[in-house]
């Protein structure tokens, strides 16, 4: 098992702990990690694409040409989609659905074994608490500097509107909850702050 130190909120180690190598100490798995990232990104595009089928183009009631007698291929519509400014056939329309399946077992591994990188790396610090008494952008950006961390992933047990509304104004920085951690935020953010009770948490969770 590995293990990490605990400091507090002015950078002054107060302990140490040993990670759950279930969670924080997988061996590294690039392709893994980014199968299931580019899955769930496609679950989050919108089909935004559109083209009109037969049904949609307007005009068409009156049969080209007719039936017998011309040597060309029988016609009923100006508008079939072998037609000059006909239909579209089978093409892109705004219910188009870029989903691909990923189980719960395959998004937890991977966010572990981001997080076991993040370890490895050097990007994790764990925070024994982190408080404020109220609400400033500047008692944030004082916890920040002394953690040397001017931009990062702030990740908290329980809400605490303080420091929450003290981080809103703080380019690159964003504080979530344990249960909102994902690939995408975590991948983005140059350092990872944890509380030691959200290290609690995410260690039950993902074991």
């Amino acid at each position: 098992m590995s293990s990490i130190s605990i400091v507090d909120q002015s950078n002054k180690e107060v302990g140490t702990r040993e990670l759950n190598p279930a969670v924080f100490g997988l061996d590294s798995d690039e392709g893994f990690v980014h199968r299931v990232y580019a899955a769930l990104a496609s679950a989050q595009r919108g089909g935004t694409s559109a083209v009109k089928t037969v049904a949609q183009v307007s005009g068409g009631g009156k049969k080209p040409f007719k039936q017998k007698g011309t040597g060309r291929a029988r016609q009923g519509s100006t508008r079939a989609a072998q037609m000059r400014h006909g239909g579209t056939a089978h093409g892109p329309n705004a219910n188009t659905s870029f989903d691909s399946r990923i189980n719960k077992k395959e998004r937890r591994r991977a966010l572990c074994l981001v997080l076991s990188d993040c370890v490895r790396q050097g990007k994790v610090t764990v925070i024994n608490k982190l408080e404020l008494a109220e609400v400033k952008t500047k008692g944030f950006a004082a916890v920040q500097a002394a953690l040397n961390t001017p931009t990062g992933l702030f990740v908290l047990a329980e809400s605490n509107s303080n420091v929450e509304l003290s981080s809103r104004n703080v380019p690159n920085t964003s504080v979530i909850l344990d249960g909102q951690i994902n690939l995408h935020n975590l991948l983005k953010s140059k350092h990872v702050i944890l509380t030691e009770a959200a290290v609690d948490k995410l260690e039950e969770r993902l074991s």
